[in-house]
């Protein structure tokens, strides 16, 4: 945790200044840990694949100055996508009114797990309206609502209306609705239910010596064979299908 909020401290200044801003620094894997960088443009526009491939430029060369990460390790950016992560306390003023997924680190009212609609926020909390289960058939769940969300706006009894301290929130993410879908393809001018922006790019940040190979002999006189320079190339691709910014995964 050390790490990452360092990291974040580094690089935060440098990416805001090329107007964009930080939804997540993650620290993940083993031996070999995988950095990924989560952002977004700070002018609502969807993020492209240059905006990665710009951020990660910018990030390796702080982070190889700074080096906070001892070792080899993979850096991955992307954007937040559309089932996002709510990860700041803006997040939940600016998704109000669409469904999401709280979980707590202590309990409050006696959970912590929460499933409802974004309310806003209450000075430095998030307010989440439950949502009103509607009567289901026997053997089958009750469905929620949306209406949870008028409702706890206007204080109706059938709506439980949750105040969570932003400080105990451990994650939260937006639930992936037709609602959600349509105000995303609204919003950057897409046909309702393409994704506005799952892109990543990974890259090597530490590159490192390959083992050497010797040259391939020369056939005689029978054309190039199947162990010319022509095949001993290797492909990189980016995480997930994205398209690659840098050179593969190597360890040192």
């Amino acid at each position: 945790m050390e790490a990452v909020e360092r990291i974040g401290r580094i690089i935060e200044p440098s990416v805001e200044a090329m107007g964009y801003e930080l939804v997540r620094v993650q620290l993940s894997g083993g031996q070999r840990p995988t950095l990924q960088i989560m952002a977004e443009r700070s002018d609502g526009a969807a993020m492209t694949v240059e905006d990665c491939a710009d951020i990660s430029r910018a990030v390796s060369a702080l982070l190889d100055v700074e080096d906070p990460l001892p070792g080899a390790y993979t850096l991955e950016v992307s954007s937040p996508g559309i089932d996002r992560p709510l990860t700041r306390l803006k997040d939940f003023e600016r998704f109000a009114g669409f469904e999401a997924r709280l979980e707590t680190k202590a309990p409050v009212d006696g959970r912590k797990r929460f499933r409802g609609f974004l309310a806003g926020i209450e000075d430095d909390a998030v307010r989440l309206a439950l949502p009103v289960e509607k009567k289901a058939r026997k053997g089958a769940k009750a469905a929620p609502t949306r209406d949870a969300a008028d409702a706890g706006e206007a204080g109706d009894a059938e709506a439980t209306l949750v105040v969570i301290p932003f400080g105990l929130v451990l994650k939260a993410k937006l639930e992936l609705t037709d609602e959600l879908l349509t105000a995303a393809a609204a919003e950057q001018g897409a046909a309702p239910g393409t994704e506005g922006g799952a892109m990543e790019v990974e890259e090597d940040a530490r590159p490192a010596r390959r083992p050497h190979q010797p040259k391939p002999k020369k056939a005689k006189k029978k054309g190039p064979g199947r162990f010319s320079k022509a095949g001993a190339g290797e492909d990189v691709d980016g995480a997930d299908g994205g398209p690659a910014a840098g050179p593969g995964a190597q360890d040192e």
